[in-house]
């Protein structure tokens, strides 16, 4: 069943809205929380005055204080617990919590609060702030050239370099789903319904903040409507939630309105980055240096390397890579899909494009003479890589032969047209992972862990996986996600929740098939120790499905849980590779960029489902897309986000998707596991918004270095 393509198995349970999300949930006596902001970005909350009014039941500021405990493990949100000092560190922190019996209520309550400041000028422009070095790990790698001094030494020997400087802006996650808890004690215990990425981050989090025990949190978030990186942490709302519940001794449930998700849960930070290439005339690379600089919140303990990905991709004996930050106050920086990859792509292959350029070679060419069989930075080899044969069978899908080199050429009634591409690249991993299967009586199987679904298919994955392994039809498999309560599996991060998890389920499912053979042969209808197959126990004389055997004993159900360890492989480096290829038109009047068509190619191991794979990748490229054309926050100099709703802040919608060919290679990566799958959650954006700027520039001549490509950069 492994490679087949299925569909989603809690698909009609969205479709129909029977799935509940966080916000859905509903208890007797709830009462719901509304989050008060500031209106400075940086200064101390001097007064508070909260008026009467209907149906409130408590305001929750420095000044009615919830005792929170300091965070004592770091989850890419911010570094302190709300609501325990005046300090506001920037515009729309939250600095109070509203609980009422309605969430009018609450809301209308909330507007009425009127908070002084001692305000002191905040630090807003990241363009004109001074780099520093990062809090943590090295500032600078190189690796050089036995003989060769420094990197601008090598450069300068090269016979022909480039230099560009690149730049891409603040983007927000905008899941579907806003951020949302509820919370409800039981006695001592915490029951509590929340979004997030990984239920254990939760608990974690919660048990030190709260001062509970773990064993008495349970988080239940079976659903999630996305996430891509800011639904990894627990942001503020979620412990003073829990604790407004326990203060008041009823549940209570906060959800975040669109433009506190645009403050509270974090943002991708902006970057710039100074990119050198040098090469042979030939087109050999001689050096890479790329100074990276990325935005950096005084709120957040996340800070983004841009520059990594040049000490990666390409070959060449002398690479150097820097990384600063620019503290701001500004609201927290975090992770977004594809962190380091996505910005770092764009600088790099943009000036990989400009050295083709001056070069004279094509575009394609030049990657594929500077491929590597190892890493860079480190010397080790890939595990598995087949980057060639996605350039190829890329090209050949895409018609990159046809594509005219003279920018501006190509033209088709009001509309210019060019081609551009790009490599794209993102690492894998394999961690611990314990995961629950469990054979039920009447003829369905359950697989359970701590894992999440983001809306990328990963409870169908775990379905694939136990029914092919049990040799019994997908359907009859239930995944039971996102439950504190169930072994603990992997987080949803990092895209290696399938590379992760998937051989745990394997493994469990193994354990399973066991524990119901020693069942079986204990039970008085079969004279001999029976075996397994395809959902049937036999011992060549009597035959019965699990299910009738459970009946028969009445017996619910037969279980148990196994582990998958993490990797253990000092000598390869891990990753999965493919190429981006990019049609766009762009008006002649105008000046109205557009994608057109867009052809990926993926070697991420073994494809577990290509049909929601599929849609992983689409969604990587249609965000790389967004990234390119629309998405910019812009910061006032006051620290607000001017554009912090879904009317200015721009995605892409349907009108602005193209047609999009993706293939995968579906070579198993044996070393990493013996699924021999890499994760491809976010590999589809690296890359994607540096293919479409390469490919604005042949259509137009114009390269624009910074994000995203409006049109008023092209008129």
């Amino acid at each position: 069943m492994i490679g087949q393509p299925a569909d989603r198995v809690d698909g009609r349970l969205k479709v129909i809205g029977s799935a509940l999300y966080a916000a859905d949930n509903q208890l007797d006596r709830l009462a719901y929380g509304y989050v008060v902001t500031s209106t400075v970005a940086r200064g101390t909350v001097t007064s508070m005055q909260v008026p009467d009014s209907p149906g409130v039941l408590a305001v929750y500021s420095v000044y009615n204080t919830l005792k929170l405990f300091a965070y004592t493990q770091a989850q890419n949100d911010e570094t302190r617990p709300p609501l325990q000092d005046t300090t506001v560190r920037y515009y729309g922190q939250m600095i109070g919590l509203v609980v009422a019996e309605t969430f009018e209520q609450a809301r209308d309550a909330a507007a009425l609060i009127r908070v002084t400041y001692q305000e002191q000028p905040p630090a807003t422009s990241f363009p004109n702030g001074t780099p520093v070095n990062p809090p943590s790990g090295s500032p600078t790698q190189d690796v050089l050239a036995p003989g060769v001094p420094s990197i601008d030494a090598a450069l300068a020997a090269s016979e022909v370099t480039v230099q560009g400087a690149y730049t891409t802006s603040v983007n927000n996650h905008n899941a579907m789903e806003p951020h949302a808890t509820l919370a409800n004690w039981i006695g001592d215990h915490l029951v509590i319904y929340t979004v997030s990425q990984g239920v254990r981050l939760v608990t974690a989090r919660l048990a030190t903040t709260l001062g509970v025990e773990q064993a008495k949190i349970h988080v239940v978030n079976p659903y999630v409507g996305g996430g891509f990186g800011n639904k990894w942490g627990n942001w503020a709302h979620t412990p003073v939630t829990a604790a407004a519940a326990r203060a008041l001794g009823r549940p209570v449930k906060t959800i975040l309105t669109r433009e506190q998700t645009f403050t509270v849960v974090g943002h991708r930070p902006a970057s710039r980055q100074s990119v050198s290439l040098g090469a042979r005339k030939d087109g050999t690379l001689t050096a890479i240096k790329n100074d990276g600089v990325s935005e950096m919140s005084v709120a957040s303990n996340f800070f983004e390397p841009v520059a990594n990905l040049s000490a990666t991709l390409y070959a060449s004996p002398n690479i150097h890579v820097s990384r600063q930050v620019v503290p701001l106050d500004a609201p927290p920086t975090t992770i977004m899909r594809a962190p380091q990859e996505a910005n770092g792509s764009f600088a790099l292959e943009s000036a990989m494009d400009e050295l083709a350029l001056k070069l004279g070679l094509d575009p394609l060419e030049l990657r594929r003479k500077n491929d590597t069989a190892v890493n860079p930075g480190n010397g080790k080899p890939w595990s598995s890589k087949h980057l060639a044969e996605c350039y190829d069978r890329g090209a050949a899908k895409f018609g990159w032969a046809a594509r005219n080199p003279l920018p501006g050429s190509v033209v088709d009634g009001d509309w210019l047209v060019g081609m551009g591409m790009a490599t794209a690249t993102y690492p894998a991993g394999r961690g611990d992972a314990s995961m629950k299967v469990r054979f039920h009586a009447d003829g369905t199987v359950v697989v359970a862990g701590t894992a999440a679904d983001l809306g990328t298919g990963q409870s169908t994955v775990f379905s694939i996986l136990a029914a092919d392994r049990l040799g019994i039809p997908v359907d009859r498999v239930i995944p039971q996600l996102g439950d504190s309560s169930s072994p603990t599996a992997a987080n949803a991060g990092g895209s290696s929740s399938t590379s992760t998890n998937g051989p745990a389920v394997q493994v469990a499912a193994d354990a399973a098939v066991k524990a119901l053979v020693r069942f079986a042969a204990q039970s008085p209808f079969f004279r001999a120790a029976p075996s397994y197959s395809d959902g049937s126990l036999t011992d060549g004389t009597t035959s019965m499905t699990f299910g009738a055997l459970l009946t028969a004993m009445d017996v619910p159900a037969v279980e148990a849980t196994a582990s998958s360890p993490k990797i253990s492989d000092p000598v390869h480096v891990f990753r999965s590779f493919g190429a981006t290829f990019c049609e766009v038109r762009v008006n002649r009047w105008t000046a109205e960029p557009r994608v057109t068509r867009m052809v990926c190619v993926v070697d991420a191991g073994r494809v577990v489902n290509p049909k929601t794979a599929r849609s992983q990748i689409v969604g990587g490229l249609i965000m790389g897309i967004g990234q390119a054309l629309l998405e910019e926050t812009r910061m006032e100099a006051d620290g607000r986000f001017a554009n912090a709703n879904l009317a200015a802040y721009l995605v892409p919608v349907n009108a602005d998707t193209p047609v999009f060919d993706v293939e995968f290679l579906d070579y198993p990566d044996t070393l990493l596991s013996p699924l021999g799958a890499r994760g491809i959650g976010e590999f589809g954006i690296v890359g994607a918004a540096a293919a479409v700027a390469n490919a604005v520039y042949n259509a137009t001549g114009r390269r624009i270095r910074d994000l995203p490509i409006t049109l008023d950069k092209l008129l």
